[in-house]
């Protein structure tokens, strides 16, 4: 049987202070990455920092508010936090509700407030996922187990496509098959699922005329320097600029409207300009030790839905993360997507925080057993 009355403990505090020391250093790269383009275009230049802050303080409370809870009572969240990220998803295309912005139609908006559903959706998704398969953990063997897993990431993943925003669409499609593979599935089965998406990506890129602008501007961005080419570009100028120790922090040159997307999707070209290859390395460092510590305390749960749940929220942390540094370093087609825990943005911050929170307090509820059985 699981146990539910156990006393929680300390957790994992250096899980915890690895992510809150990444939040931080994220608010500072924000102020570097955007003070200039603030002053430009608000008259401000703590415009961005400032929102940031915010967002970091309301983490800090979510975190300290979740700390507290027991996480084994999420589960009967499984179902409406799907719901609720369907339907925040589709809010985004009635008019008047949601936002438009260079071409894309992302987010809702409340007065001054934006939210990003996507942002919210790849939790739902790890939610759900969770709670159904630590209902019948025996289910995963089979195809046929896999399918409302298959049918809610594709929802989910569709609605996505539709703002356009297919880095996130990626990332829940990663996601998705991440979760399926550490909850056990057969190799047969997941080789029926993966062959298919694999399939379906160059698919999706010739549907979408400015996709097929973004692959050839990857291929060779020099052939449109000054359009299509002109982000990756500037970013690659801020990598070989920084060097091996950098400019020093604040001093970096592209920031000053070179590069476009300075403080969210390439704020990490604004870090390796500042701090060059071995500010890069000790960023990485700490992100690869979150994504550790994250994946063994879902190793050590004593239970399949704590282990899920765990491990979902690390994956989606470590997916995003790595894809932006590919982005950033041209080694896939250039693509929106923020560095988590880095990159400005409330929404993407305040839910990375709050699921890192999650991951924490599962933590607590650890006794050191590591999961031996199913429980239904």
């Amino acid at each position: 049987m699981e146990k539910t009355n156990r006393a929680a403990g300390r957790g994992d505090l250096l899980f915890l202070a690895a992510v809150v020391l990444l939040a931080a250093f994220g608010v500072v790269a924000v102020y570097s990455a955007s003070s200039y383009n603030a002053e430009v275009q608000y008259g401000d230049s703590l415009y961005f920092v400032k929102k940031q802050i915010v967002g970091f303080v309301i983490s800090l409370a979510a975190i300290a508010g979740i700390a507290f809870l027991d996480y084994r009572k999420l589960k009967k969240f499984g179902i409406p936090a799907l719901v609720l990220s369907l339907i925040l998803l589709a809010l985004v295309f009635i008019p008047g509700v949601g936002r438009t912005s260079y071409g894309a139609t992302r987010w809702i908006g409340l007065g001054p407030v934006t939210i990003q559903p996507s942002e919210l959706a790849k939790y739902g998704f790890v939610f759900f996922t969770a709670w159904y398969f630590a209902k019948d953990p025996a289910r995963m063997r089979s195809f046929a187990g896999v399918l409302p897993v298959l049918g809610a990431g594709a929802a989910i993943c569709v609605l996505i496509m539709l703002e356009p925003n297919m880095s996130v669409t990626m990332c829940v499609g990663a996601l998705m098959i991440g979760m399926i593979f550490l909850g056990g599935v057969s190799k047969k089965a997941l080789g029926a699922i993966c062959v298919p998406a694999l399939l379906l990506v160059p698919v999706l890129i010739v549907m979408e005329p400015y996709r097929l602008q973004r692959l050839s501007a990857f291929v060779d961005p020099w052939a449109s320097p000054k359009e299509e080419g002109y982000q990756l570009i500037q970013s690659l100028y801020a990598l070989a600029n920084g060097k091996l120790f950098g400019t020093g922090l604040f001093r970096s040159r592209q920031k000053y409207r070179f590069l476009p997307f300075a403080e969210s999707d390439f704020i990490l070209s604004v870090i390796a300009e500042e701090t060059g290859f071995a500010g890069v390395l000790l960023l990485f460092t700490l992100i690869g030790f979150i994504v550790w510590r994250g994946l063994r305390i879902a190793n050590n749960c004593d239970n399949f839905y704590g282990y899920m749940l765990a491990s979902g929220i690390t994956l989606a942390f470590a997916i995003q993360a790595s894809l932006n540094a590919l982005v950033v370093s041209g080694c896939i087609p250039p693509t929106g997507l923020p560095l988590p825990l880095v990159s400005a943005g409330n929404t993407s911050l305040i839910v990375t925080m709050a699921g890192m929170g999650i991951v924490y307090n599962i933590s607590r509820h650890n006794d050191g057993k590591k999961f031996i059985g199913y429980t239904k």
